[in-house]
């Protein structure tokens, strides 16, 4: 996944278009780039692994004297960045040619039926079975059209698609379902890309395809229709007048908030992970005696909600470490029964990698949660899972953040399945509580962004916060604080809420703010007591807490409510989405830019 763009014009220009095109879609992040024209009736295709520039001086995209022209940029989450596995993929004659952005979940069982049809695959990625059904298509005796359209019905995930054909050089198809997709309408020709900024400078006029409908475009005109039933869809453009740097956020002024906002979809793509892999990591962890999640920063905060998750699933106990001190703390303790599972969004942070080293060299079992396909936390783990998050540009890390959760909550209902440590009825509800998650999302990012805007107004001028939660919620709380603390440079402190009257409480003063997590859980009794404590000594009560919950709205100073019936196991999702808006929002109000916070990387390479 990552950056798509196609342009077909009425002059033979498309290739020089495109290439600019993908050089603005280079913000978003990736490893490989390629671009695919029609020559004389026949495919050229260009790819290589690396730098978009790089790649050029090596093999020349504006050698395509084409007027149509589709290319890619790809963030791997299916095979290795490697030149086979870049986009454009094409199918067995070399007449179809396909970039795609988002995650097929039935990929491995399309891909074996194809082969064995006959058909030969070049690539480990899950987009190359989209041209080689395509192909299908057309021994069926189809058109491109229909062959597209017999393709996408087959295939299930996200994806936005632009495919072209030698069979008619005359069209790009684009589809979208869960990946964003624009068609650009130009006064040379037509365009279409994954993100404004890719054809801004061609056309400002831009019409965004829905989930679920096909496009066809030509030089000259273009037709959409709903892929259910073939219906014609009428939409006019919009006008577009952004700025360069706006477009490349989608209009929103930060990418901090448009990664806020992506967090539904990267959710979705979260809960698309291949059974095989969830089986392998949760086969490895089952062996261990001694089983650590490594991690730093907020991979930590995860790596702690998933030790509540894989106690109360699974019944197995896991050590979440911060990666910076498991070799003093836990080095010698390392051996041929320890599992270490090592969580980092970059694969490659520092001290999460010299852990890891250390574990191997210990003769542990190395598997791995990252975002990141071919960085070195994948190289060096005997498993590993990809997050599919797609590119996080903001160094303050958001989507990444809920996306290992979905993932960590995911590897522990299959470790329960395998240990038999769950009835079938507990694992089909927990798993239909899993799927919920994405829409509970996006409507705690709908309903709370103005209450969070008031909050911030009303507690702007403050110079301390605290954070406190219980249970899995004390997980939900450190990451809350370290997002305030990160971006808007408050001193923040946070604790599970039980340690107040060792210490805490005595900085309590009237007046203070206190964010309390306070879920519709087990802990809710004592989280209550914790609140009326505070309020005793002057305390302002801000609650995260369920819909409806009039007790704990009663003893709140303010309140920002999610909606009810989340499993408890899951809260860390949805209840961190008020504090990452929280974060953003007083970052902003002091006139601080949150993308880029004073003396922050966006990954931690050196001690």
């Amino acid at each position: 996944m990552c950056g798509i763009v196609g342009c077909i014009l009425a002059e033979k220009s498309a290739s020089k278009k495109a290439f600019e095109s993908l050089l603005r879609l280079k913000y978003r992040g990736y490893d490989s780039a390629g671009m695919a024209g029609i020559e004389d009736g026949k495919l050229v295709v260009k790819k290589d692994a690396g730098k978009l520039e790089e790649i050029n001086q090596r093999i020349n995209f504006l050698e395509i004297t084409s007027n149509i022209v589709i290319g890619h940029t790809r963030w791997a989450t299916h095979g290795a960045p490697t030149r086979e596995n870049a986009h454009p993929h094409i199918d067995c004659n070399g007449e179809v040619a396909v970039v795609h952005n988002g995650v097929i979940e039935n990929f491995q069982e399309l891909k074996d039926e194809l082969i064995e049809s006959g058909h030969k695959f070049r690539s480990r990625t899950d987009t190359e079975v989209v041209p080689h059904l395509v192909e299908e298509g057309f021994k069926k005796g189809y058109d491109l059209f229909n062959s597209v359209l017999y393709a996408v019905k087959r295939i299930k995930g996200s994806y936005a698609l632009a495919i072209i054909s030698t069979r008619e050089p005359d069209k790009i198809i684009c589809v979208c379902n869960e990946s964003p997709l624009i068609i650009g309408i130009g006064v040379d020709g037509m365009y279409c890309a994954s993100d404004i900024p890719a054809i801004l400078p061609y056309t400002n006029k831009i019409i965004s395809l829905k989930n679920g409908e096909i496009a066809v475009l030509r030089h000259d005109s273009y037709i959409i229709r709903r892929i259910l039933d073939g219906s014609p869809v009428t939409r006019s453009p919009q006008i577009i007048d952004w700025s360069p740097d706006v477009a490349m956020k989608q209009g929103y002024p930060h990418f901090m908030l448009k990664e806020i906002h992506e967090q539904p979809q990267s959710l979705r793509n979260g809960l698309r992970l291949q059974e095989k892999y969830l089986d392998l990591i949760s086969l490895f962890m089952d062996r261990g005696k001694k089983i650590f999640i490594v991690a730093a920063g907020t991979s930590y905060h995860a790596g702690v909600a998933a030790s509540y998750m894989f106690s109360k699933l699974a019944k197995v106990h896991v050590h979440p470490v911060v990666a910076s001190e498991f070799i003093e703390n836990y080095g010698d303790a390392i051996d041929i029964d320890t599992v270490v599972l090592a969580v980092s969004q970059s694969g490659e942070t520092y001290d999460t990698l010299k852990a890891v080293d250390y574990a191997r060299m210990r003769a542990a079992t190395v598997i791995g949660i990252t975002n990141t396909l071919g960085s070195t936390l994948t190289r060096v783990s005997r498993a590993y899972i990809l997050q599919q998050a797609g590119p996080e540009i903001g160094v303050a890390a958001t989507k990444t953040f809920t996306s290992q959760l979905i993932v960590l909550a995911q590897i522990a209902l299959r470790l329960s399945k395998m240990r038999g440590k769950l009835s079938q009825d507990e694992i089909d509800e927990f798993k239909s509580k899993l799927h919920e998650i994405p829409d509970i999302v996006d409507e705690v990012i709908k309903s709370s962004e103005s209450r969070v805007k008031e909050i911030v107004n009303k507690y702007r001028d403050e110079n301390l916060f605290i954070f406190i939660g219980r249970g899995i919620s004390t997980a939900t709380a450190l990451e809350g604080r370290l997002k305030l603390l990160e971006i808007s440079y408050i001193p923040s402190i946070a604790y599970p809420a039980g340690e107040s009257k060792h210490g805490p409480i005595a900085i309590i003063e009237e007046g203070v703010p206190v964010i309390v997590i306070a879920p519709n859980d087990s802990t809710r009794k004592d989280i209550i007591g914790n609140i009326m404590e505070m309020k005793a000594r002057g305390a302002r009560i801000i609650s995260i807490c369920e819909a409806g919950d009039r007790e704990i709205a009663e003893l709140s100073d303010d309140i920002i409510e999610i909606p009810r019936g989340v499993h408890e196991l899951l809260t860390p999702i949805p209840y961190v989405i008020p504090l990452q808006l929280f974060a953003y929002y007083m970052a902003v109000e002091k006139g601080f830019n949150p993308d880029e916070p004073r003396n922050l990387a966006k990954s931690v390479t050196v001690p």
